[in-house]
């Protein structure tokens, strides 16, 4: 009689092992990873930022807390990276005013068009920038707004809205850090 329980455990041995096998199959871990509660200067929410960052095991943020920019800091960057992998990136850079400005040919092969709410401007479907004249507490500047993101998770259709919604909040958002119309 031993021998029906033994056969019955290795039955669900191999089942078991053969579950955990096909979950690994493929190599890419299942698990969205958790953001932090801030991200990007405190831009934008996890919510906003998590059909960006696919699947994988760490999440590392890589920005200052803040976009403040002044003539002595020039640039803010953001990069959010999965498993070691750029997932999304934002940046805003302080130039002189009257500072010559032209879009590099990478993006004009995006086939890009421009954003509703900002005259100089490009959304593409991975990313979308804006490049502006600002009257500051002190002086004019120019202030040159990027994002990009991974979207091979996000369906084709969904690409440039969600930029489009992205993009008008961190203008919003980054206008105030900079003193743009201040």
């Amino acid at each position: 009689m031993m021998a029906g329980p033994r056969t019955h455990r290795a039955v669900v041995a191999v089942a078991v092992g053969a579950a955990l096998l096909a979950g690994c199959s493929d190599g890419k871990v299942s698990a969205v990873p958790e953001l932090p509660a801030s991200t990007c200067f405190g831009a934008f929410t996890p919510t906003e930022l998590a059909p960006f960052m696919g699947t994988g095991e760490e999440v590392r943020v890589a920005a200052p807390a803040d976009a403040r920019l002044t003539a002595g800091r020039k640039s803010a960057i953001c990069n959010i990276y999965v498993d070691g992998k750029t997932r999304f990136f934002a940046s805003a850079e302080r130039l002189p005013q009257g500072q010559h400005f032209s879009w590099a040919p990478a993006v004009d092969e995006q086939k890009p068009e421009p954003l509703p709410f900002a005259e100089n401007s490009k959304l593409w479907d991975s990313g979308a920038a804006i490049f502006l004249s600002c009257n500051g507490p002190t002086e004019a500047f120019e202030l040159k707004l990027w994002l990009d993101g991974s979207t091979e998770q996000i369906k084709q259709e969904e690409r440039r809205p969600l930029f489009t919604g992205l993009m008008k909040k961190y203008l919003d958002f980054a206008r105030q850090q900079t003193g743009c119309g201040a």
